[in-house]
C-alpha cells in the first residue's frame, strides 16, 4: 500500500498536485469498476484504461491491484493531521480536532457517491475490508501521534 511522505503530502506545487490528481483517478476508476464489476473482475488494465494513463503510471502509484480499491482519498488523514495542527494554539485539543474532522466530512460529503460505491466494494470483497481497516489503523496512529505532539507543544508553553 502507498503511503503518504512528506514529499507527497498535501500542498505542494503542481507536480505534487499533478501527482495527487493522477493517484485519485486511479483510485477513483478502481472503485467504480468494482462496483460494477465486482473487485475480483476488474484488472490493473482496465483501471488504467480507465484513468487514461498506463499500466506502468498505475504501479508508480499503488503496489498491487487490491491497493487501488482500499483508500478513495489518500490525502484525507493528512488534510486532518495539518488541520489538526495548524489550530490556534490556545483552541482546546478536542474543539481543534472536531473542526478538522468536520471539514473533512464536509469534503466527504461532496464526494458522496464515490464514498458509497467504495463501502459496496469493502462489503462485496472481505479481504479489501481487511486491507482497509488496516489503512485506517495507520491513519488513527498517526493522528494519535499529532494529538500528542500538539499537547506537549501546550505543556511546554505552560
Amino acid at each position: 500500500m502507498h503511503l503518504m511522505t512528506g514529499k507527497d503530502a498535501v500542498g505542494g506545487g503542481l507536480r505534487e498536485r499533478k501527482k495527487r490528481a493522477t493517484r485519485a483517478a486511479l483510485a477513483e476508476a478502481a472503485v467504480r469498476l468494482a462496483a460494477e464489476h465486482g473487485a475480483d473482475q476488474v484488472t490493473v488494465e482496465a483501471i488504467s484504461a480507465a484513468a487514461g494513463v498506463s499500466v506502468r503510471t498505475f504501479f508508480n502509484y499503488f503496489d498491487s491491484r487490491d491497493d487501488a480499491f482500499v483508500v478513495v482519498d489518500a490525502d484525507a488523514s493528512e488534510r486532518v493531521r495539518q488541520a489538526f495542527l495548524a489550530a490556534p494554539p490556545e483552541l482546546p485539543p478536542l474543539e481543534a480536532l472536531r473542526d478538522a474532522l468536520a471539514a473533512e466530512l464536509r469534503e466527504a460529503e461532496r464526494q458522496h457517491e464515490l464514498w458509497s460505491l467504495h463501502a459496496r466494494v469493502l462489503r462485496s470483497a472481505p479481504h479489501l475490508l481487511v486491507r482497509n481497516l488496516g489503512a485506517q489503523m495507520a491513519d488513527e496512529s498517526g493522528l494519535a501521534e499529532a494529538i500528542a505532539r500538539r499537547i506537549r507543544a501546550a505543556d511546554d508553553s505552560d
